[in-house]
């Protein structure tokens, strides 16, 4: 399995992704203020640095606990502003060190399509649902003509054989060139992108918000516990 950290982290500040990462946060924040503070949030799989990118350091009453299967340090955080940090390992298939509503909200961003089969992203919600009061989850679409980790028209449409044979012969986006084809094979493997349907099915009562590009469906959404306008 891959580190649940965000690959497009790695974006250009500037870049089409962190534009339309930007617009989608500004919604959630808007469905954040709606919270009395203190507020307590677990980003699961994420980073610091995604929370600092998005001008996210300086809410008062506002902590949030990092979860990651890779080493992901904090940065000193005496300077940063009021928001506090901390980061723990776990798994986000198995949350089983957190209570039942544990947290006021359960965060993740480009996650879901990291975890494994399908059974592994049905845990990994169950565990979202039920250590958070309201949760947020995002995750790229399917169905977007442009794999969005190897850049590459239909990739995610093409059979396994033929994506791990690219893979062992190019570097694809954030993916650099993989020598040994059969390690190619497993990189590929474990990034399985969602379609809205099957992200709605795991929590039918919940809400989706489609984020569009030229008319398509870049990444979808979905989140509950709030009542949106």
């Amino acid at each position: 399995m891959l580190s649940l950290k965000t690959l497009s982290d790695n974006t250009q500040s500037n870049s089409l992704a962190n534009r339309l990462r930007r617009r989608r946060f500004t919604f959630f924040r808007e469905l954040l203020s709606e919270i009395q503070r203190p507020l307590r949030i677990l980003d699961v799989g994420g980073t610091q640095d995604f929370w600092l990118k998005m001008g996210f350091h300086d809410e008062p009453g506002v902590s949030i606990l990092i979860t990651n299967i890779s080493d992901t340090p904090l940065i000193i955080t005496q300077h940063l502003g009021a928001t506090k940090f901390e980061s723990v390992w776990a798994d986000a298939r198995d949350l089983s060190q957190f209570k039942n509503s544990e947290f006021d909200v359960v965060f993740s961003n480009s996650v879901i399509e990291h975890v494994g089969a399908i059974k592994d992203q049905e845990a990994m919600m169950r565990e979202v649902q039920r250590v958070g009061k309201r949760f947020w989850v995002q995750t790229p679409n399917y169905w977007f003509p442009i794999e969005p980790h190897f850049h590459f028209i239909g990739f995610q449409f093409l059979p396994v054989y033929f994506r791990a044979w690219l893979l062992n012969h190019f570097s694809l986006g954030w993916m650099t060139r993989e020598k040994n084809f059969f390690e190619a094979r497993k990189l590929v493997q474990q990034t399985r992108l969602l379609t809205r349907r099957e992200l709605g099915q795991m929590d039918p009562e919940a809400s989706i918000y489609d984020e569009k590009f030229l008319g398509f469906v870049k990444s979808i959404t979905i989140f509950k516990g709030w009542h949106p306008s």
